[in-house]
């Protein structure tokens, strides 16, 4: 299971550990995480490391000092490394000075770029086999500025980026404008939620120990991954039988709507569940597909089952809420989407009929919510999903 911070708090935790760490050990000690997995994409994309090219792309603060320092870590192991200052008054002075000890070359890009040096970053962009981003950090909102968007533009190498993709929320994962699109993101102490819930843009993320854990506390969230959920699913024993290994039903599909009941029966067979009973319109279509399917015409004479899954295609009028009703009365979990979820929406009394102590799960997509709450998810969804439940 792998905890998830939020920027608040991973800012707070960063906070409490550098009240007792040595100045600026644990900035070398990101960095120094940031350039051996540089060194490591150099290797697997150009097939070595001394000799390459890597530009750095600085804003301002402690995320391009992270850059910096990582700078200075593969100067030493022979890289050429310029860094194209966003930011030449903000950038870094500790990770700055460090850099060109190390012999890296520094550029002003932008407003302070005059004509000739303007030929000069293009090329080294053009030329580069690695750029890293260190842009902005957890404490950035909104998209990229004008001319970093137009470094990014021309980018054509892999792209690490340093703790997250600059231009993508921290917490929500939401883009409103241009913003870096990695190949792999390296980040300190612990996941934030832009690293879960933005993949596409994070690219492979990476997490580099600094110590922070003792002061993290318990996660704002957590990701279990396929291996937990694996260890998890029930296996059968040599004394089970299809019973005890659990009898899902499934209120789906109509006469208009078989497939929603092929598909919805066939995803219980699937998830490996002990036995299976479909009871809908769409019995005869059921079998056809799923022999196995004990079916029948109606969820009032189904039988005994051990959870529902009821909504797809069996329509929004008073048939569809009769089913639900009669669903939501058996005292035993429900996974309730699509047409169930209408239904919820526009005859929330059906409710009444659940026990509150017996598990439901609702599975809406971005109309179904709207419908459910009044409004859209919007860009931050875990907060919108937290206040709906």
């Amino acid at each position: 299971m792998r905890g998830i911070w939020t920027s608040a708090h991973v800012r707070a935790a960063e906070e409490r550990l550098l009240r007792v760490t040595p100045e600026g050990a644990l900035m070398r000690r990101a960095a120094y995480g940031v350039s051996v997995r540089a060194a490591a994409m150099l290797s697997e994309h150009t097939g070595g490391v001394s000799g390459r090219r890597v530009v750095l792309v600085v804003g301002a603060g402690n995320n391009g000092g992270d850059a910096l320092w990582a700078g200075a870590f593969l100067r030493r192991r022979g890289v050429a490394v310029t860094a194209l200052l966003l930011r030449p008054d903000r950038a870094h002075p500790e990770g700055l000075a460090a850099f060109r000890r190390a012999g890296g070359r520094a550029v002003a890009v932008g407003a302070d770029v005059g004509a000739d040096d303007t030929a000069d970053v293009t090329d080294r962009i053009d030329a580069a086999d690695l750029v890293i981003d260190g842009v902005v950090g957890i404490s950035g909102s909104g998209a990229l500025r004008p001319d970093a968007a137009a470094v990014f533009d021309r980018v054509s190498a892999p792209v690490l980026a340093v703790d997250l993709p600059s231009g993508v929320d921290p917490d929500s994962g939401a883009v409103a404008g241009p913003a870096v699109s990695a190949d792999v993101t390296v980040t300190f102490g612990a996941c934030k939620p832009v690293h879960v819930l933005a993949p596409q843009r994070c690219g492979e993320v990476v997490l580099v120990d600094i110590g922070l854990g003792p002061e993290l506390g318990e996660p704002d969230l957590r990701r279990l991954d396929a291996a937990e959920v694996a260890s998890a699913w029930p296996l059968p024993g040599p004394d089970d039988n299809k019973y005890t290994q659990g009898v899902t039903g499934v209120a789906a599909g109509s006469s208009t709507y078989p497939g929603a009941a092929v598909l919805a029966s066939a995803a219980a067979v699937r998830a490996t569940a002990g036995m299976v009973r479909y009871a809908g319109p769409a019995a005869d279509v059921v079998r056809s597909h799923w022999p196995e399917v004990v079916a029948t015409g109606s969820v009032f004479d189904a039988g005994r089952v051990q959870s529902w899954i009821v909504g797809p295609g069996i329509g929004t009028g008073s048939a569809g809420r009769d089913v639900l009703t009669h669903v939501l009365g058996q005292g035993v979990p429900v996974c309730a989407d699509a047409d169930a979820l209408t239904l919820v929406a526009q005859h929330p009394e059906v409710l009444d009929a659940r026990d509150p102590d017996t598990p439901l799960v609702l599975t809406p997509h971005d109309g179904e919510f709207e419908r459910l709450t009044g409004r859209a998810p919007g860009t931050d969804r875990v907060a919108a999903v937290r206040e709906a439940a």
